[in-house]
C-alpha cells in the first residue's frame, strides 16, 4: 500500500511540473504571438508620416535644402521614423546650427530650426570660405551678402579674436570707427584695421600694458594728434611703452606723439 501510494504521489508530481511546463510554454507562445503583431503593426502603413513643418522662421536654409533633407532621412511611419537620422541630416546644412525636432499627432515631425549667425568671416586667405557665428564658433557656408569683417587667428582661437573684436569696437565708437579686420599673429600680436582704412599694430598683451589700455589711450589722443597732421594718419603702432607712432597717407612720414 505504502508503494502503491509513493507511485500515486510521484504520478502527481509530474503531472504538476507538466502543467507548470505546458502554461509556461503557453505564456511564451502568448508573448512571442503578441511581438510578432507588434512588428508587423509597425510595418503596416499605419500612421503614415504626411509632411515636415518648420515652425521657425529661416533666412538662410532654403527650400530646397529643407525638402532634400527631408526626402533622404525620413523614412518609416509616426512611430518607426528615426528622430536622431533626422535632426542629423537637418543639421548638416550650411547654414543650421541646431535642430529641435518633434512628433506631432497624427502624422508630422516638426523642426524648430536654429540659423547661423555669422559674426565674421574666419582666415579669409584659405581656400575654404568659413565663418565664425556670434558664439565664436567656426562655420562652413557661402559668403552672406554684405560686409562682416575678417578675422584671423590659429585654429582654436576664434572666439578669442571674436571677443576681442568686439571689445576694440566698443572702445573705437568714440572716434565713430569700426574693425574692419582683426587678426591674432602666431606669435600672438594683434593688428586692427580699420573702415577708414587705418592700420593699428597693438603688438602683445603686457601684464603691465595689455592692449586694450593701449588703444583706450590711442583713441583718448587721437583728435588732438590728427588736428596737427597735414593728412589722415593711415598707420599707427601701439606697440611704444610711453606712446604711440603714426604713418600719415599723403607723405608716408612718421611722427611720434608722446603720453
Amino acid at each position: 500500500m505504502a508503494k502503491r501510494a509513493r507511485e500515486e504521489d510521484g504520478m502527481e508530481d509530474r503531472s504538476g511540473m507538466t502543467a507548470a511546463v505546458a502554461d509556461w510554454i503557453a505564456l511564451f507562445a502568448l508573448l512571442a504571438l503578441a511581438y510578432a503583431g507588434v512588428l508587423a503593426a509597425l510595418r503596416l502603413p499605419l500612421a503614415p508620416l504626411r509632411e515636415v513643418v518648420v515652425t521657425t522662421p529661416v533666412r538662410q536654409v532654403t527650400a530646397a535644402q529643407i525638402e532634400y533633407a527631408a526626402r533622404t532621412s525620413v523614412s518609416g511611419n509616426f512611430f518607426t521614423v528615426n528622430v536622431e537620422r533626422v535632426r542629423a541630416a537637418f543639421e548638416k546644412l550650411p547654414w543650421v546650427r541646431h535642430v529641435q525636432l518633434r512628433r506631432r499627432w497624427p502624422g508630422s515631425i516638426e523642426l524648430a530650426i536654429e540659423e547661423q549667425v555669422a559674426a565674421g568671416v574666419w582666415n579669409a586667405g584659405q581656400s575654404e570660405a568659413r565663418l565664425v557665428n556670434v558664439h565664436g564658433e567656426v562655420f562652413s557656408a557661402a559668403l552672406p551678402a554684405g560686409l562682416l569683417p575678417m578675422l584671423a587667428g590659429p585654429e582654436g582661437s576664434a572666439a578669442e579674436v571674436l571677443g576681442r573684436a568686439r571689445e576694440f569696437a566698443g572702445i573705437l565708437a568714440p572716434l565713430a570707427r569700426s574693425p574692419r579686420s582683426v587678426a591674432l599673429s602666431a606669435r600672438r600680436a594683434w593688428q586692427v584695421r580699420l573702415d577708414d582704412g587705418m592700420v593699428i599694430e597693438l603688438g602683445r598683451d603686457q601684464p603691465k600694458l595689455p592692449v586694450s589700455e593701449r588703444l583706450k589711450r590711442f583713441v583718448g589722443s587721437y583728435h588732438a594728434v590728427a588736428t596737427k597732421l597735414p593728412a589722415p594718419i593711415a598707420a599707427a603702432d601701439l606697440r611704444y611703452p610711453g606712446g604711440f607712432a603714426v604713418r600719415i597717407a599723403a607723405r608716408g612720414m612718421e611722427t611720434k606723439a608722446k603720453r
